[in-house]
């Protein structure tokens, strides 16, 4: 598969790439809005981490999914659940606010945090809506609907904000007749400024969207790589975590996730764009500048789901890692376009094998590889980080006749039974990975296996540290050079969400979100917290 070269885009990515969020502060969904995840602060350090200690907890009193990405600005600690926005006190975790948005509970009740700019606090929700609060107190400013929730679409993701626009899109392309959308919206008045289709927006038996005359390149391009028949509708590309913009070029990088229906490679022949792909568009306009593909060719519901890393390597080449739900690492070089590898971070089996409707095992399964969090990296020693799932699945596929008599709304995988996404092996079969890869060479530095799957955030910091954690409850602080584990602490709820790291009148903090209790990970049950630690004793310094 092709991608498209990015020379032409001058894209100028250097290390105070870092030190564009104010160090004490963790301002957006991966710290950064390019991605790296970073975190300079270096009061927790190898040696002193044994020291690390339970400072308070903000329990939110609910059972839910919670996978939110907290953010810190001026010693204030937003984050999520499905319904509700609440602000914390960074330093001591008493509520300041909380604000509840009364919709109807989905099936995963999820929702992956906020953005924050000029005084306004953005986040998605499962109706379709994104809403505006001032973040002072909660108040709603402003409402946009961008999805229809009668069809399956949704907001879960964590938007970004950046020159006066917010970036989001909508959820649900696991499900018949959606088709994946980016937005960009007016931060003080919630319009939308544009509007992207991932994949064509018209069915484009008989045409090219919108017309011949007036297709753009990659217009047709997208459209003639479809090659669905006139009762098969086109689907998928939908983003569900987050995103990543590069403030010098203006460039924003789109994670697409899969076409549909996942399974059923022959109802949909043709490429699929741009799914499975990194989309990048200008983001004051919406205007296509190149695409990535990722994983071509679809068929294992293995996503593009998180974002990508942006990152200037200690070679002082301009790279791209991106970490999807195929279990490998890939690395780009954003000048040429070219991939420079591609290294697998969990079980690779049957990767290549045809789905058939006796069932077909493979791995990572269809809740396996990275999921809504992605890689890492620290300039510190040149590393990328990617948190993994090691978990396989079995899918048997349906007849044709059956896909096509799906309807709007009803989820779309092309799977024959009552298991629509595949049949997980037992859960005492799967663990987790934390890998270090080279991030110039893609070789393997070091591999830490974790008894469970990794879906936290992974969080390297400049006190040589990187720390994770699995939905056993196990978080940790492993050596960033050599993995070795150097603290650990045990929780009583899965580990799902954002593990982030500020400073707060000059001590440095590690906030951690646990509870996610959800109907297809296995995990012990509790309701979600934010926990936040700190170095208990003042000679820790």
């Amino acid at each position: 598969m092709r991608t498209i070269p990015l020379a032409i885009l001058s894209l100028a990515l250097v290390i105070s790439t870092f030190a564009s969020a104010a160090d004490e502060d963790w301002p957006s969904y991966n710290r950064t809005l390019t991605s790296e995840r970073f975190v300079p602060l270096d009061q927790i350090t190898r040696t002193n981490v044994n020291a690390l200690g339970k400072l308070c907890t903000y329990d939110t009193g609910i059972e839910t999914v919670f996978q939110t990405g907290p953010i810190v600005v001026n010693g204030t600690l937003y984050a999520t659940t499905e319904m509700d926005t609440f602000a914390l006190d960074a330093e001591n975790c008493k509520e300041r606010w909380r604000v509840h948005e009364e919709v109807a509970p989905s099936f995963i009740k999820v929702n992956r945090g906020v953005a924050l700019a000029d005084g306004r606090l953005f986040r998605g929700l499962q109706d379709g809506r994104v809403v505006a609060y001032d973040a002072r107190d909660g108040k709603r400013i402003w409402e946009q609907r961008i999805a229809d929730p009668a069809k399956g679409e949704s907001v879960p993701a964590a938007p970004i904000a950046w020159a006066g626009l917010v970036f989001v899109g909508n959820a649900g392309g696991d499900n018949y007749d959606v088709k994946g959308r980016m937005y960009a919206l007016h931060a003080a008045s919630g319009k939308i400024a544009w509007e992207f289709y991932l994949v064509p927006r018209e069915h484009p038996r008989g045409k090219v969207e919108p017309r011949d005359s007036e297709a753009k390149p990659h217009e047709t391009a997208r459209a003639a790589s479809w090659g669905n028949e006139a009762d098969v509708p086109i689907a998928g590309g939908a983003t569900w975590t987050s995103y990543t913009l590069d403030p010098k070029t203006g460039l924003l990088y789109v994670p697409g996730g899969n076409p549909a229906p996942d399974f059923v490679t022959r109802l949909r022949p043709g490429e699929n764009l741009y799914t499975n792909s990194i989309v990048v568009l200008d983001a004051k306009t919406g205007a296509y500048r190149a695409h990535f593909v990722i994983t071509p060719r679809d068929f294992h519901d293995w996503d593009v789901s998180a974002a990508p890393v942006l990152a200037t390597t200690r070679s002082g080449k301009q790279r791209m890692f991106v970490a999807p739900k195929d279990g490998h690492l890939y690395g780009y070089d954003l000048n040429s376009g070219k991939r420079l590898y591609r290294a697998a971070v969990t079980t690779i089996a049957n990767a290549e094998v045809p789905l058939t409707p006796a069932g077909t095992r493979f791995c990572p399964g269809t809740q396996g590889g990275s999921e809504w969090n992605g890689p890492a990296y620290s300039p510190a020693n040149n590393l990328v980080y990617t948190g993994s799932v090691d978990w396989c699945a079995t899918v048997r596929i349906a007849p044709d006749a059956k896909v096509k008599s799906a309807s709007v709304g009803q989820p779309w995988s092309g799977a024959g039974d009552e298991n629509l996404f595949g049949k997980m092996d037992a859960t005492e079969k799967s663990r987790g990975w934390l890998t270090a890869t080279d991030a110039d060479s893609g070789k393997i530095r070091w591999k830490f296996a974790s008894p469970a799957p990794i879906l936290a955030a992974v969080t390297p910091t400049g006190g040589g540290l990187v720390f994770f954690g699995d939905v056993n409850g196990n978080l940790c602080a492993l050596d960033a050079d050599d993995g070795r584990e150097r603290w650990k602490s045990k929780l009583d709820g899965a580990l799902g969400g954002g593990i982030i790291s500020y400073e707060i009148r000059g001590r440095q903090r590690l906030a951690v979100t646990y509870g996610m209790s959800s109907p297809i990970w296995p995990a012990p049950k509790s309701t979600a917290k934010i926990v936040v630690y700190g170095l208990e004793r003042a000679d820790s310094i």
